[in-house]
């Protein structure tokens, strides 16, 4: 199976982001207190990485995806807790396309996916604490189970 291209790869990335603000889109209404505002500073931190893939794959020439109307959950949101479960699993989901990216970069470029690998391991293992699953953590974020 062929590799991805750096491009592919971050592109890839970005689609997740794009799936991620509309999960957290559904999220932060099941959620009060200190969970809604986490769930709104994540929200904002996909935003944040979407908008600079955007501009860095539109600058040097890569196919930039469009972002859909929609996405499928994989269940339905309609509660703390299902909520909760759905912030974990996109986390997760986003962590993996940047894990996946770290294959196909080098430079700025990896370094870029390293810390969004990273910055997502951190949030789904909050998550997991905010949810009450045990154990908090994973051996080896991003990876496919």
């Amino acid at each position: 199976m062929r590799q991805p291209s750096a491009g592919e790869a971050l592109a890839a990335a970005l689609s997740a982001e794009y799936a991620a603000i509309y999960a957290y889109g559904r999220i932060g209404v099941r959620l009060t207190g200190a969970a809604r505002d986490a769930a709104h500073q994540a929200e904002a931190a996909h935003r944040r990485r979407r908008d600079a893939l955007v501009v860095q794959l539109s600058t040097s020439g890569a196919s930039v995806p469009p972002d859909r109307a929609g996405y499928a959950l994989p269940y339905p949101v309609t509660d703390r807790t299902s909520a909760l479960r759905l912030a974990v699993e996109v986390e997760e989901r986003t962590a993996a396309h940047w894990r996946a990216a770290l294959a196909s970069t080098t430079g700025a470029d990896r370094n870029q996916a390293l810390a969004a690998l990273i910055e997502y391991a951190v949030r789904a293992t909050r998550w997991r604490k905010t949810a009450g699953v045990t154990p908090p953590t994973v051996a080896f974020p991003g990876r496919p189970t």
